[in-house]
């Protein structure tokens, strides 16, 4: 039986990031519907293998679409190495994989050259602010409030400025411990560029793939690692995606948004957030943060990296044939996985732009 490889390892070292760990899913005997409507035996005629790395924060999407691939294009085999968005941008910038995974946009010094790359948005979601505090399961931030908590100016969870968020709940007098990402990442990049814009002059970190946390935080490896360190850990509070939120049975605060309303993170949310959202020429946007009693404000965009044109004829017509199936069918899949599918607009967008690929 054919089948589609999900890659689970990590790379050590960008010289070793091709020689991915991979862990092989087989493929169902009935092909979801989902993943079979159109033009499937375009896929069907492709054949070969792709080595992509990247971002983790769309990990669980794109291990679920490579896997339902599977079924419209049994003879490729596809491995996505989740590394971090700042570990693929680099993996693609030494030509060790077809195409990489990034939640931010690419800077000097990233890896990728100007010019050597197109954005092609896939999917977005929420980034929650998880945390794990005894006899408190609901709680409510602003972006003021979190500027200071992920600052360090607030170190206490009974802190004047958390119970006016909070009437009517019983904080503890209790020491927060921040919890943040250790490798390079486009969900620390796209959080702290939230915490720019409602944090003001209490936010002093900037924004970034990484950033200079104080030295009395903690540090997780990927969401996962980030989840697994909140929920160990009472008094604990830290960024993580929806998916791995959820796949970790987190709770997450309600964050208000820019039109004074607490809102939780949710897949509505998202999509009211992307609809608020204004996209570039070069397809990036930026829905954090937008207008509407509805958004949820921390909602990421993300991103494949691919090649304006590939040098190996099968590869590039291997890596649109892809893509292109991820931004239609593919779509159907978003939802199951805890993530919003793009506006369709945005996705003609991304499907011209995909078709320039040679």
């Amino acid at each position: 039986m054919n089948r589609s490889v999900l890659t689970r390892g990590a790379v050590v070292g960008v010289a070793l990031a091709a020689l991915t760990i991979a862990g092989c899913s087989s493929k169902t005997d009935t092909p979801s519907p989902d993943t079979t409507s159109g033009a499937a035996s375009e896929f069907a005629s492709l054949s070969g293998t792709l080595k992509a790395s990247g971002a983790s924060f769309p990990n669980a999407f794109y291990q679920y679409a490579i896997e339902k691939f599977g079924d419209v294009a049994p003879n490729v085999e596809l491995n996505y190495n989740s590394v971090g968005s700042g570990a693929g941008k680099k993996d693609f910038g030494n030509n060790l994989v077809d195409f990489a995974g990034s939640d931010s946009t690419v800077k000097d010094g990233d890896g990728p050259a100007a010019g050597s790359f197109y954005y092609i948005p896939t999917v977005a979601a929420p980034i929650t602010v998880s945390y794990n505090l005894s006899g408190v399961s609901k709680l409510q931030l602003s972006g003021a409030t979190l500027a200071k908590i992920f600052g360090g100016k607030i170190t206490k969870w009974n802190d004047p400025l958390i119970v006016a968020d909070n009437a009517g709940v019983t904080l503890p007098d209790k020491a927060i411990t921040v919890v943040h990402r250790s490798d390079a990442s486009g969900t620390t990049n796209n959080f702290t560029k939230y915490l720019v814009k409602v944090g003001g002059a209490d936010w002093t970190l900037g924004a970034g793939d990484t950033v200079a946390w104080a030295a009395n935080t903690q540090a997780g490896d990927k969401n996962t690692g980030v989840a697994q360190l909140i929920k160990q850990s009472d008094g604990a509070i830290g960024y993580v995606d929806f998916a791995d939120a959820q796949a970790s049975n987190l709770v997450f605060a309600a964050i208000k948004n820019k039109a004074g309303k607490f809102v939780a993170a949710s897949l509505d949310g998202a999509t009211a957030a992307l609809a608020g959202a204004e996209v570039k020429d070069d397809l990036t946007y930026d829905p954090l943060d937008t207008a509407g009693d509805a958004t949820y404000p921390i909602t990421a965009p993300t991103y494949l990296l691919v090649r304006p044109s590939y040098t190996d004829a099968k590869q590039g017509t291997l890596v649109k044939g892809f893509i292109k199936w991820l931004l239609t069918d593919g779509q159907n899949l978003a939802k199951d996985k805890g993530y919003s599918k793009l506006p369709d607009a945005l996705k003609t967008k991304a499907l011209a732009k995909l078709d320039t690929v040679k």
